[in-house]
């Protein structure tokens, strides 16, 4: 993962990402499902936690979270938010730490992993067996990305996310695995419980839409996003998993 790619947009990432009507709403959309996984006094890795608005969540909720990072500059406004601690660690290095009752990775944090067997590896050497570990990635297809481009006739990016990597704009490579490539990625030490659609209606974040439409479609994802033909067409997927007590 390139970290000055990141750190390049992390000044501007709240204000291009979490703080607009579609990023709360995805990401609450993502609260809903996590918030019954970790309870109060438990401690909680996030894996590429940006700019910590979901640590700054969970910590509200008094769970103990551990922020970790790539990129010094994301890390940094992360730290600013303050109540949890935020360092600067590669996915990749995770080993290095302690034990915690689960984890938390969030939007696509993980699609630019190149290895992700040996990430779920490590991480399966610091969660406690029967811990629970959120992965929140970029989906293999999205219906609203698709349909965006192919009306602005520009095919390769409609179909970008099939080929299972790209080049993004920031110039890192972005890998696009899907659920079964996860599972397999994640075994024999997790056990996938099951999985959801996030930003089914909700659309990616380059998609303008009004405010009062945006709310309306995250009313609609409740209750659709997780129906398993239709979860397969949202932006992201966010797959519950199981420390195995044998992992």
């Amino acid at each position: 993962m390139s970290a000055t790619a990141f750190d390049r947009i992390a000044v501007r990432y709240d204000e291009l990402w979490t703080d607009t009507p579609i990023g709360r709403a995805q990401r609450e959309q993502v609260w809903r499902h996590i918030d019954p996984l970790f309870q109060p006094g438990d401690r909680i890795l996030d894996v590429g936690c940006g700019t910590g608005a979901d640590a700054a969540h969970l910590t509200a909720r008094s769970v103990t979270v551990h922020a970790t990072d790539a990129s010094p500059a994301m890390i940094d406004a992360a730290g600013a938010r303050g109540g949890f601690g935020a360092v600067v660690l590669r996915a990749e290095d995770i080993l290095s730490l302690e034990t915690f009752d689960g984890a938390l990775s969030n939007f696509g944090a993980l699609n630019c992993v190149d290895d992700l067997p040996a990430f779920a590896r490590s991480l399966s050497g610091v969660i406690r067996p029967g811990g629970s570990v959120a992965i929140c990635t970029i989906g293999r297809f999205c219906a609203w990305e698709t349909l965006f481009y192919i009306c602005r006739l520009r095919f390769a990016k409609a179909f970008r996310r099939l080929r299972g990597s790209a080049r993004s704009s920031l110039g890192v490579t972005v890998h696009y695995p899907t659920v079964a490539e996860l599972r397999t990625a994640f075994a024999p030490g997790f056990e996938l419980c099951r999985w959801t659609g996030i930003g089914l209606l909700v659309p990616p974040s380059y998609v303008l839409l009004r405010g009062s439409l945006v709310r309306l479609f995250a009313v609609l994802d409740r209750a659709l996003a997780r129906l398993p033909l239709l979860r397969a067409l949202a932006d992201h997927r966010l797959l519950i998993f199981v420390r195995g007590e044998a992992a």
